[in-house]
């Protein structure tokens, strides 16, 4: 029988990206987040989020009107309160800014109460339905062109809102292409470096706002929980993370991000500050198997931190009890034994089993696997050849 393998991915060269209509309806109804902003991309993902996706049939005031792909029709008062705006008089005037930026077209109907708009070059990014139902606006989604988002953003002035909708449009998982995107989904601006890293200055050029309101705006996104930076010395710059990303578009867990994996993963060197007084109280409860005698005490106690502070960031608070007990064996390669010595090989990778003890009783075992470094291993081939029977290794997962 044939094996699948789902791989999920949101990559750099896709054309389009995926607007959940829900994400859209939470902003809307978001009084923390202004909007207000001159660059429309907000207000045009609105328009675009009620928009219908097939041909239906709507009924106003007794008469019906036909609603076709990439069109919809409403009371002015109504989509005054999807922009978030204060009066129709202003509802109308951004509607005829966005059909003289020929994104958009628009008619009054109903005496001035009604108004019907169409995106322009709708079914070229949407696939329109041929058969006529009802179009449902708080569930599914939407494709909103990059082409047309970054237009929209160098119009003018980005609101905060206008920078949350570019901060996910802009976000990128699992792509070779961008350093760091499989460890987590990080923002990356499209200028063909591959680094996801941001300055304030960045995104003040890419706003058009000043340095220190680019720098509120992320502040105020970080309190109200929308992102989370991840900062590193130097004039490395931030690399952006968007919160509830994975459950949103992939409906799977969202991963928290590690600074040190992800510092490796875009090849930053961090500075390891001296061991504290907590984690030497804490080596006192780690026990490592007769058959690790070739690995030093230290590299196993590095391991066992790193794993520990990995579970406390996932919500094990076992990790932070001092009466939580450490014990580290050897795991075969082989499915049908569990436990064996382990012996070194030239495959570079090894297994471990990690069981969590408290007040002598097994709470938790984790899978451990490490495996060396190709870096690590051409700087010290050297090494290697005096003494071949202890390889080293860099990480744990």
């Amino acid at each position: 029988m044939s094996e699948y393998k789902l791989e999920i991915k949101q990559v750099v060269d896709y054309p389009q990206c995926r607007i959940y209509r829900q994400l859209i309806q939470c902003l809307i109804k978001d009084p923390n987040i202004r909007s207000g902003g001159s660059s429309g991309l907000f207000y045009y993902t609105v328009l675009c989020c009620y928009a219908n996706f097939r041909t239906s049939y709507k009924r106003i005031d007794g008469i019906s009107y036909t609603v076709h792909a990439g069109e919809w029709i409403c009371r002015i008062n109504e989509l005054k309160i999807y922009l978030r705006l204060k009066t129709a008089k202003q509802t109308v005037a951004l509607m005829k800014d966005l059909q003289d930026r020929h994104l958009i077209e628009y008619n009054i109907l109903g005496r001035g109460k009604l108004i019907k708009f169409r995106i322009k070059n709708w079914c070229k990014a949407n696939r329109a339905l041929d058969y006529n139902a009802p179009c449902q606006k708080e569930t599914g989604f939407f494709f909103l062109p990059v082409s047309v988002a970054n237009e929209l953003v160098s119009y003018g002035k980005c609101s905060e809102m206008d920078a949350v909708l570019d901060l996910w449009i802009n976000t990128v998982y699992n792509d070779s292409q961008v350093q760091g995107s499989d460890v987590s989904p990080l923002v990356y601006i499209r200028n063909g470096t591959g680094k996801p890293l941001l300055s304030c200055d960045d995104l003040a050029r890419r706003w058009g706002i000043s340095k220190a309101t680019a720098s509120r705006y992320l502040n105020k996104l970080k309190k109200e929980d929308y992102i989370m930076t991840v900062s590193f010395a130097g004039s490395h710059g931030s690399a952006i993370y968007i919160k509830r990303y994975l459950s949103t578009m992939f409906q799977i867990s969202d991963v928290l991000v590690d600074k040190d994996e992800l510092a490796m993963a875009l090849n930053i060197e961090l500075k390891i500050p001296e061991e504290r007084a907590e984690t030497e109280e804490q080596t006192e409860n780690i026990r490592v198997s007769n058959y690790l005698n070739s690995v030093s005490k230290t590299t196993i106690c590095a391991v066992i931190e790193k794993v520990g502070k990995i579970l406390s960031l996932q919500g094990f608070p076992c990790y932070l009890c001092p009466k939580t007990e450490y014990m580290l064996l050897p795991l075969s390669e082989c499915k049908e034994t569990s436990i064996l010595p382990v012996k070194y090989t030239d495959t570079g990778r090894l297994r471990f089993l990690l069981v969590m003890n408290c007040s002598g009783k097994e709470i938790f075992r984790f899978d451990i696997s490490m495996q060396r470094s190709e870096e690590n291993a051409e700087k010290k081939a050297s090494r290697s050849k005096r003494n071949p029977g202890i390889p080293q290794y860099i990480s744990a997962a």
